[in-house]
C-alpha cells in the first residue's frame, strides 16, 4: 500500500526493525509507561539508541490520517521538546520513535528511589522550569497551528545528559477519541495538574496547560507529588498546602530540604509566578511568554493581583477563594486567549 508523502516525509520502521531494537520489547527494557502506551529503550541497527512508544489506545484515525500527524509532530523542533525520529504503521501497529534522552524522566528524579548521583541542586532545578516554560510557549505561541499538550506533569518531562528538560507526548492527543488522555490521567492519579475549568466540563486548552506547569513548579521547588492530597499534616493537595504557607508568610517551609542552600528571594519568586499560573479564572492566567519572561528577569511581581488558586478534586468538586470560583471558572472558558493585567510585574530598580 502507498501512502505518498506521508511516508516520505519521515523516518519509517518496519515492526521487526523495532522488535529487534527493544530485544522483542523486552521487560528489562521498559523505562515508561503513560496514558498513550508504554516506551521501551532501543538500539537501532546504526547503534543509536532510541525511545520507543507502543500506543496502547485505539486511534481514531487511518493509516493516512496517523501518518501526516505524525509528520507534522516531527516537524516541531525546539531544545526543550523530545524530538520525534519516526514511526511504524504497520499492520494495527502504530508504534513512534523519539530521541532516547539519558536522565530519564523529571518524576523518577524528583519522586523516585533516591540516587546517589542525581542531586537537583537550586541550579538544575531552576534551570528546568525555565526550559519547560520555553517549551511550552513555543508549542503555544509559536507554532502553527499552535500545540495545546494537555497533559503536562513530571512524567513527561525527561531530563538530557546535562539536566535541560525536554516535553514529551506533544501533538499526540489529536489522534486519539477526546476521552483518552482525560481518563489516562485520572487512572494516573494525576488529578492535582488538571485546572478547575476542566471539572466544568471545559476544554483543556493553552490556559489549562498553563496551570499544569504552574503546580509542576511547586512540584519541582517541594520535591512532592502533587498527586497525593496528604499534606500540611491535612488532607490538602500540594498546591492547597502551597497557598496556606503564602498566607501564613511560611512559603520557604515548602522547599525540598534535599536542595540545602538557595536563593531564597528567587525560590519565592519562582512559588508566586506558579500562583499567577494556577489561578482559579483561566482569563487571570498569564500566556507561557509571559511567565519565561518572570521567570528569567528579576522583577517584581504585583501581588495584589493574586487570589486564592483553583483546585480539582477527585469527587468532581472544586475548591477556590470564593463561592463565585465555579461560575468564573465556567465564564473564563470562552476567553482561554485573554492575558493577565501588564501590570502583574513591575521591574525591580536596580
Amino acid at each position: 500500500m502507498d501512502y505518498g508523502d506521508s511516508l516520505r516525509d519521515i523516518n519509517h520502521f518496519s515492526y521487526n526493525e523495532l522488535r529487534s531494537a527493544t530485544d522483542n520489547f523486552h521487560s528489562a527494557n521498559k523505562i515508561g509507561r503513560g496514558g498513550f502506551g508504554t516506551v521501551y529503550k532501543g538500539t537501532l541497527k546504526s547503534g543509536r539508541q532510541v525511545a520507543v512508544k507502543t500506543l496502547s489506545a485505539q486511534s481514531k484515525q487511518g493509516v493516512r490520517e496517523f501518518l501526516n500527524e505524525i509528520t507534522i509532530i516531527s516537524k516541531v523542533r525546539h531544545p526543550n521538546l523530545v524530538e520525534l525520529i519516526g514511526c511504524c504503521a504497520q499492520g494495527t501497529n502504530r508504534i513512534l520513535v523519539y530521541e532516547y534522552v539519558e536522565n530519564n524522566s523529571l518524576d523518577r528524579a524528583l519522586l523516585g528511589p533516591k540516587d546517589t548521583n542525581i542531586k537537583l541542586d537550586w541550579g538544575k532545578r531552576s534551570v528546568i522550569c525555565l526550559g519547560i516554560a520555553q517549551g511550552l510557549a513555543f508549542l503555544h505561541e509559536e507554532l502553527a497551528p499552535h500545540i495545546v499538550h494537555r497533559d503536562i506533569k513530571a512524567s513527561n518531562i525527561l531530563l538530557d545528559k546535562k539536566f535541560n528538560p525536554k516535553i514529551g507526548d506533544f501533538g499526540l492527543a489529536k489522534l486519539f477519541p477526546d476521552n483518552i488522555t482525560h481518563i489516562s490521567t485520572r487512572i494516573a492519579g494525576t488529578t492535582g495538574y488538571l485546572a478547575p475549568e476542566y471539572a466544568l466540563g471545559g476544554q483543556l486548552t493553552m490556559k489549562a496547560d498553563v496551570y499544569s506547569f504552574g503546580v509542576l513548579i511547586f512540584e519541582i521547588i517541594s520535591g512532592k507529588s502533587s498527586a497525593k492530597a496528604s499534606w500540611g499534616g491535612m488532607q490538602k493537595l500540594l498546591l492547597e498546602w502551597a497557598w496556606q504557607l503564602h498566607e501564613e508568610g511560611k512559603l520557604l517551609e515548602l522547599v525540598d530540604p534535599e536542595m540545602e542552600d538557595f536563593p531564597e528571594e528567587e525560590v519565592i519568586r519562582y512559588m508566586k509566578v506558579a500562583f499567577f499560573c494556577t489561578q482559579a479564572a483561566a482569563s487571570r492566567r498569564p500566556l507561557m511568554s509571559q511567565v519565561v519572561d518572570m521567570l528569567s528577569r528579576n522583577i517584581r511581581l504585583n501581588e495584589k493581583l493574586l487570589s486564592a488558586p483553583g483546585f480539582f478534586q477527585d469527587s468532581g468538586g472544586i475548591s477556590g477563594p470564593t463561592s463565585s470560583t465555579k461560575k468564573s471558572s465556567a465564564d473564563s472558558i470562552s476567553n482561554q486567549m485573554s492575558s493577565v493585567p501588564v501590570t502583574i510585574t513591575e521591574v525591580t530598580p536596580r
